[in-house]
């Protein structure tokens, strides 16, 4: 079967597409746009108005919502070309307590499907079936009018061990945190239109290495996929009935820069290929394997080996657009960029929303822009959102 090697290849595709030193975590689900709204908007959440997505993207922002309880479920089928039944799912709910603070929770759930393990082609086979989930909670609270910031906690398994020989290994576990921060301001009176600005912030996913081998030794602990998102975006109120929103966002992983392995010629023969040269390899890996979470994320802002340059490279960016009419019907396109050195994911996407009383629907649906191959490619997306409970005015 084609999953003999889903495991490895899961890892491959997300990370290794790149030549130069694209930058590997673990648990990268807790990095693929769960909602299709934001996925309609190349992966854009973290400064875009209020909704019931939010806890993924930037929980700050439930304290502007305008409606008292939301919830979501939000499905996305993964590595469609190959497979069918790989897939992440999300469930999310959200209570804004009072006209100032809010709180949520949700539930990601990411399932590698059937695996068919077997020692020769003619043996039963042995059937696991690999997942990762994350439970977390949020509140959030306006400081002021215009300003709001928030807090979150994750809980993080990964059960992707394969049991063989008889010996079942354990999840591994982890947990994190958020701080993230909002603005919006009042409605602004143009000349031709009114206007709205806004920012966000999001320190996301800062927590203890997550140690896929269960032993004490820092050589089998990954990285959380730790990350700082900035963003702002701008709303051009043209009538009662129609708006059309902009953003622009910036996400830098929080985690520091694999470094360029050196061999040492010993002898002076003139290559390195004798034994013990080598050892400047190893030697690398486990000095980048020791560096502490928190460590790691103040060293990854000046650690990359090309300079500032290939710091500039750490960065991806978004562009987005949506049109809103009546609040009832969205249409949105957008676009990510990521260097093709850091990984080469690089794609257009559209999407669509729907709303009829208090259910939305929003769909999306992604076209790649690189060469390399993104497991998300031609699939569509779909949220389904339940907004219900008394409604709060925006000023």
């Amino acid at each position: 079967m084609k999953k003999i090697s889903l495991l490895l290849f899961y890892f491959i595709i997300s990370f290794a597409k790149a030549q130069d030193r694209p930058i590997t975590t673990g648990v990268p689900f807790l990095q693929v746009a769960a909602d299709a709204r934001a996925a309609g908007m190349g992966d854009q959440g973290v400064a875009t108005s209020a909704d019931v997505f939010s806890q993924q993207w930037n929980p700050a922002k439930y304290a502007f919502s305008i409606d008292k309880q939301g919830f979501s479920v939000s499905y996305t089928p993964y590595l469609t070309d190959l497979v069918n039944d790989i897939s992440l799912s999300q469930l999310t709910y959200y209570n804004k307590i009072n006209e100032r603070s809010a709180f949520a929770g949700s539930i990601r759930y990411f399932s590698i499907g059937d695996i068919e393990l077997r020692e020769n082609a003619n043996d039963p086979a042995n059937t696991v079936k690999p997942s990762e989930y994350a439970i977390d909670g949020s509140y959030s609270l306006k400081l002021s009018e215009m300003f709001s910031m928030a807090v979150g906690a994750r809980f993080i398994s990964s059960n992707l061990g394969i049991t063989t020989g008889g010996q079942s290994l354990s999840a591994a576990r982890s947990f994190a945190f958020d701080v993230a921060g909002f603005y919006q301001s009042e409605e602004i009176a143009y000349t031709d239109f009114n206007g709205r600005w806004r920012a966000g912030f999001n320190f996301q996913n800062m927590g203890p290495k997550i140690n896929y081998d269960l032993s004490d030794s820092d050589n089998g602990s990954n990285f959380l996929p730790a990350n700082l998102r900035l963003g702002g975006g701008f709303d051009f109120i043209l009538d009662d009935y129609n708006k059309v929103s902009v953003g622009l966002e910036f996400t830098k992983l929080l985690v520091p820069t694999p470094q360029i392995p050196v061999p040492v010629d010993l002898n002076n023969d003139g290559d390195t290929d004798d034994t013990g040269e080598t050892n400047g390899i190893q030697e690398a890996n486990n000095k980048y394997n020791s560096i502490g979470w928190v460590e790691g994320m103040f060293q990854s802002f000046h650690d990359a080996p090309d300079g500032f340059s290939e710091e500039l490279k750490e960065i991806t960016y978004s562009l987005s657009g949506e049109y809103t009419y009546q609040d009832s019907f969205s249409m949105r396109a957008g676009y990510f960029h990521q260097s093709p050195e850091k990984g080469a994911v690089q794609f257009f996407s559209l999407g669509a929303g729907f709303k009829y009383n208090i259910v939305k629907v929003d769909v999306s649906y992604l076209f790649s822009a690189s060469k390399v191959k993104n497991p998300l490619e031609n699939t569509l997306r779909f949220s389904l959102t339940f907004n219900f409970g008394d409604k709060y005015e925006e000023y």
